[in-house]
């Protein structure tokens, strides 16, 4: 049996999300309502375009189910964080089209010393297990964020990520592409060197790739492009871009880089931003950008993700919140296949 995680443009099931909880909502009733206004105005916006279920905290139903669309379905699970990206299952399909849930090991990015992942780190077992999906367990520490799939057998990964000490330690490059074949089918790794600049900062992922670069999934990939030469992030994105225009994918064929353009904003009250239209979600008929109240940027954004998405239109939501906490509208979402059985 092969298992192969299909290209997010590839047609949805549903999208899972969970529901901002405690602590890590916020530092104050006012962060907080800000962080669950945030997650359902994505959640509402994608709830009209596919099915979406949200994971609840039981401790936050009430504030779920008034801020959250009718459509928006709603199941309960003790939650610590709310990255539904990276504690929750990748889904893959077999050859007959059955649904299959990768439940990579999770441990709060690397047992960072600011996160807890008790609860999270059975979300991805339970999602699965919802979603009526064969649970593929690994013993890879991974997380959703840190890859990204073109369907056909490329994948896009950081050094930084899955050879972490803290998350697999002494694991070799082919340790972590022979185990990535075997879950979702992933035999043309493309390896980058690091992530954005603000993901190394101490409540960073220490380098996700669905904030840098994503494949469409027919030879071009999109990548965060910071024009500024004052901002780190411009070195960074032009790196990127070079070593994925000489690269090839699983076909053979070199790949085409398509540029994202950074807002114009470089910094907020904790440093450099990391802000990214990289890092939108692919839905059926639509894909969720994130916004960041620059209206040129926001709209070339959108330009460009329904060039190389026709027949979908892009909706946008502001991520500010989103970011202000460590992630944007990828992070929280996760996409469920459609399956053939």
């Amino acid at each position: 049996m092969t298992w192969r995680m299909p290209v997010e443009s590839a047609p949805h099931e549903r999208l899972w999300m969970a529901f901002p909880h405690g602590p890590n909502a916020g530092d104050s009733p006012a962060e907080a309502a800000a962080a669950h206004e945030a997650w359902a105005a994505v959640a509402n916006a994608a709830s009209e375009l596919e099915p979406v279920t949200m994971v609840v905290d039981p401790e936050e139903r009430g504030a779920a189910r008034r801020l959250l669309s009718s459509a928006v379905t709603l199941v309960e699970a003790p939650l610590d964080d709310a990255w539904m990206r990276d504690i929750g299952p990748t889904f893959v399909l077999d050859e007959r089209g059955r649904l299959g849930a990768v439940d990579w090991v999770f441990n709060g990015w690397g047992a960072q010393d600011w996160a807890s992942w008790e609860h999270d780190s059975r979300i991805g077992a339970i999602v699965a297990e919802l979603a009526g999906a064969e649970r593929i367990p690994s013993p890879l520490v991974n997380e959703g964020g840190a890859i990204h799939v073109d369907g056909r057998g490329t994948v896009l990964l950081t050094e930084t990520v899955q050879r972490d000490p803290g998350r697999n330690l002494g694991i070799s490059r082919a340790d972590v592409e022979a185990e990535l074949e075997r879950t979702i089918g992933a035999t043309h790794p493309i390896w980058l060197p690091r992530g954005l600049t603000r993901d190394y900062e101490r409540f960073g992922t220490r380098g996700h790739v669905d904030i840098v670069a994503s494949l469409v999934g027919d030879g071009r990939v999109l990548v965060h492009d910071q024009r500024s030469p004052e901002h780190p992030d411009h070195t960074v994105s032009r790196d990127t871009a070079r070593l994925l225009a000489e690269a090839v994918d699983a076909s053979g064929a070199r790949l085409e880089v398509v540029p994202l353009p950074a807002p114009a904003t470089l910094r907020d009250d904790e440093g450099w931003v990391d802000w990214s239209y990289v890092n939108h979600v692919v839905v059926n008929d639509g894909v969720i950008v994130c916004g960041f109240d620059d209206p040129v940027a926001d709209e070339a954004a959108r330009e460009v993700l329904e060039a190389v998405y026709p027949g979908r239109s892009a909706v946008t939501v502001d991520a500010r919140e989103l970011f202000a906490r460590g992630g944007g509208i990828h992070c929280i979402t996760q996409q469920q296949p459609r399956s053939g059985s």
